[in-house]
């Protein structure tokens, strides 16, 4: 038992120093030069590098982005955002809204949500000002353009466009990453020299932490390359107003004035008829005590004989 864990000890060892050579030689050019790698150019496997020039589609958020070549950009790799408010003229919020999409399928990109919702009623239901907010990822060689595509759409009234460099975080994952699967290596040969029951269930239970590490590894990488390949936009349109309603203009006020006279002719009937529905009950109460009163005085009180 101590011969085999001095033995795990010492390929632990020489698994982390060989993970942080290759981690090394990874992130380095034929001239010495230290570089990051580019957005999407990191595998989620050990030694496989992934070019984003391939042709499958990828998988975002339950999305799936369609197929197709996403070219590499140059520069460190950058996870981009932008959020744009937009107005439109009253009339024309359903045509500015196809036009939206349009452009996001011209650009290779996918629609991630869509909210439209119609407030701010000024009359009738045909008066309310409608908005929309429209969540949407464009190829990130694709992002500049979309944006100068989005702001003919209608006025901009508020653009905010944010960046990340997440160069750092790749070179990290990438050696992490290298170091857990030289362990995962190391233990799988261990495993085949171990013959006590309680070093091989030592054993498999390192193997499985060290593949848990490894998964979720992978899986930050993965979420890296999506975000740097792809970028997000996010567009609110709203209207500038409601549609002015046609009516026919009345230059004498006498179609007003009879407007108005109806309008205080039901409106004083109105009162009538709840103060008569108010106080009704007192009324039919004391009609019937009167009718009693009435009934009583008339009728002769009898004799004694």
């Amino acid at each position: 038992m101590k011969k085999l864990l001095v033995v795990v000890a010492i390929l632990v060892g020489a698994a982390a120093c060989g993970g942080a050579e290759s981690a090394g030689s990874t992130a380095a050019t034929s001239n010495g030069t230290t570089v990051a790698p580019q957005g999407g150019n990191l595998s989620a496997g050990g030694g496989a590098t992934k070019t984003n020039g391939s042709g499958g589609g990828a998988t975002t958020g339950g999305t799936t982005v369609p197929s197709q070549t996403v070219p590499t950009l140059q520069g460190p790799p950058v996870i981009r955002q932008a959020q744009l408010s937009v107005t439109v003229s009253s009339g024309s919020f359903d045509s500015k809204l196809s036009q939206v999409r349009t452009l996001v399928e011209a650009a290779g990109g996918y629609i991630a949500g869509t909210d439209a919702q119609a407030g701010g009623s000024t009359g009738s239901s045909d008066n309310r000002i409608r908005t929309a907010v429209v969540n949407f990822m464009v190829p990130a060689n694709q992002f500049d353009s979309t944006i100068d595509q989005l702001s003919k759409v209608g006025t901009v009234q508020s653009e905010h466009i944010t960046g990340t460099d997440v160069s750092a975080q790749y070179v990290d994952l990438r050696a992490r990453l290298v170091n857990a699967e030289a362990q995962h290596d190391a233990m799988l040969a261990l495993l085949k020299q171990a013959t006590n029951i309680n070093d091989i269930i030592a054993v498999q239970n390192q193997i499985g932490q060290i593949t848990a590490q490894i998964e979720q590894l992978k899986g930050q990488i993965k979420y890296l390359d999506d975000n740097t390949s792809y970028s997000s936009i996010t567009v609110t349109l709203a209207e500038s107003g409601a549609p002015v309603s046609s009516t026919t203009p009345d230059s004498w006020g006498f179609a007003t004035a009879l407007s108005q006279a109806a309008h205080n002719f039901v409106t004083t009937l109105n009162y009538f008829v709840s103060g008569l529905g108010a106080i009704g009950p007192f009324v039919v109460v004391g009609l019937l005590g009167y009718i009693v009163w009435r009934r009583r005085r008339t009728t002769p009180l009898p004799r004694h004989a």
